[in-house]
Parts: C-alpha cells; sequence; structure tokens
C-alpha cells in the first residue's frame, strides 16, 4: 500500500487519466478527493470508489474558475484533515477549431489555456499553501507527449502543455527545500484524447497511431495511472522537477 492514508487531490477525475489514477491511488491506500465537471461523473467516480470500499469524496470543480479550485483544496483538507498530493490533469483538447494559428480564434486560445495552464497553475498555488503548512507533498502535473515537439495541429493545446514543462521545473526547484516534490508526466497518444467526440479525424488517427507506435497501440488511461501512483509515493523520493516521457517509444 505505497500511499497508505494519503490524502490526494485529482483534478480531471471524472474521465481518463483522473479517473484512472483515482482508483489506483485508492488501490495502494490514498484516500481521494475527486474533483472536475461535469459534475455526474465526479459524483459516479466517487460513488464507485466508496462502494468497493475506498474514502472517495466528489467535489465538483471548474478548475478554469480559481475560487473553486481554492474551496476544493479547503473541502479536502477540511474532510480529511490534510492534502498529501496533488494531482493537476484536467484538460480540454478543441480539436475542431484549435489549428490554423494565422486563422486561430482568439477565443479558443484563451479557452484552451484557461484550463490547461492557469487551471494547472491555480491547482498548484492552492495545493502548495497546505503543503507549505504541512512541510511535505507531492505533485505531479499531467503534460503530454505534445509538449516535447511541434507537431500536432492544437497550437494552444500544444503551446499549454509545453508551459507546464516550466511550471513543474519552478516549483521543484523553488519547493523542494521545503519538502515538496513535483514532477511532470508525458502521456503519449491514448485510445482517446481529450473532448475525443470532437476530433477531426478519429479513425484517420487510429491508424496513423498503430502504424508509428513501437509497441503497436495507443495508450489507455490505465497505462498511465501507475506513473502517477509511483511518481507520489516514496519510491519515488528523490525524482524532482523532473518530466517523464510515457508513450510506448512513439518519440523515440
Amino acid at each position: 500500500m505505497r500511499l497508505q492514508d494519503r490524502v490526494a487531490l485529482i483534478t480531471g477525475a471524472g474521465s481518463g487519466i483522473g479517473a484512472a489514477a483515482a482508483r489506483h491511488m485508492a488501490q495502494e491506500g490514498a484516500r481521494i478527493a475527486l474533483c472536475g465537471i461535469p459534475a455526474a461523473g465526479i459524483e459516479e467516480g466517487a460513488a464507485a470508489l466508496c462502494a468497493d470500499g475506498f474514502e472517495a469524496l466528489a467535489i465538483p470543480t471548474d478548475v478554469a474558475d480559481e475560487e473553486q479550485v481554492q474551496a476544493a483544496v479547503e473541502q479536502t483538507t477540511a474532510h480529511f484533515g490534510r492534502l498529501d498530493i496533488a494531482v493537476a490533469s484536467a484538460a480540454v483538447q478543441l480539436h475542431d477549431r484549435d489549428h490554423t494559428l494565422h486563422e486561430l480564434d482568439v477565443d479558443v486560445w484563451d479557452l484552451t489555456h484557461s484550463i490547461n495552464f492557469r487551471g494547472v497553475m491555480v491547482t498548484c498555488k492552492y495545493a502548495l499553501q497546505q503543503m507549505v503548512r504541512q512541510g511535505s507533498g507531492s505533485i505531479v502535473i499531467i503534460s503530454s507527449v505534445t509538449a516535447m515537439s511541434g507537431n500536432s495541429p492544437n497550437v494552444s493545446y500544444l503551446t499549454g502543455k509545453h508551459a507546464l514543462l516550466g511550471l513543474n521545473r519552478h516549483i521543484g526547484r523553488h519547493y523542494g527545500p521545503l519538502g515538496i516534490r513535483c514532477n511532470c508526466l508525458c502521456p503519449g497518444a491514448l485510445e482517446k484524447t481529450p473532448n475525443h467526440d470532437i476530433h477531426r479525424d478519429p479513425d484517420g488517427r487510429a491508424r496513423r497511431l498503430a502504424n508509428s507506435i513501437p509497441l503497436g497501440r495507443p495508450g489507455t488511461p490505465e497505462d498511465i495511472a501507475p506513473w502517477v501512483t509511483f511518481l507520489c509515493s516514496d519510491e519515488a523520493r528523490y525524482a524532482n522537477g523532473a518530466h517523464f516521457l510515457v508513450d510506448g517509444g512513439m518519440s523515440a
């Protein structure tokens, strides 16, 4: 039980990596605050964990709203008594509109960055406030393989995920001396992207991935969740300010 009795707040926990991480971390002993929108996904996820005997709390949270993020951290701390782990996983990817920079609607840029970058920043900000008081904590920021190159046509998504690498380094450098670690996880292409239902060519994407990934398939949230748990555990106690690429060899 690598996370026995530790308290973890996870954003984007209603689906994808956030949901898979919530279950995996609960199985390793953590008590989980599931945060995100829509509320139904968060509440269903928490209810399923509780039904299986784990401790979980649902907190509907729009990470683009700083006050909601602050309230989520405060509610988590009040309910469980502390905050040991924060996983910033909430993200959007507006495949149908986030492309062709010289024609890009700036509202698409602003919406994407309000969640994927600013939302992660405020999640870290309020988690850090509690962790500084405690003198300990671990943060995992979910970036992406798209941060490693300029290949993605989704310019707002790509630049936001790249910016997270700098945020991670800042936190690792400046809060490590206070007993707080921060690391960035860069998943490769998954079977379903954020907002997969609006992908412009999901079938073509699946074919391209099958040919380009050495392991022969795109990843799943369940492939990524154990890495989240590991980075939050004492086994990763010397990992700080680093990024970890888990992509099936796609970028090799």
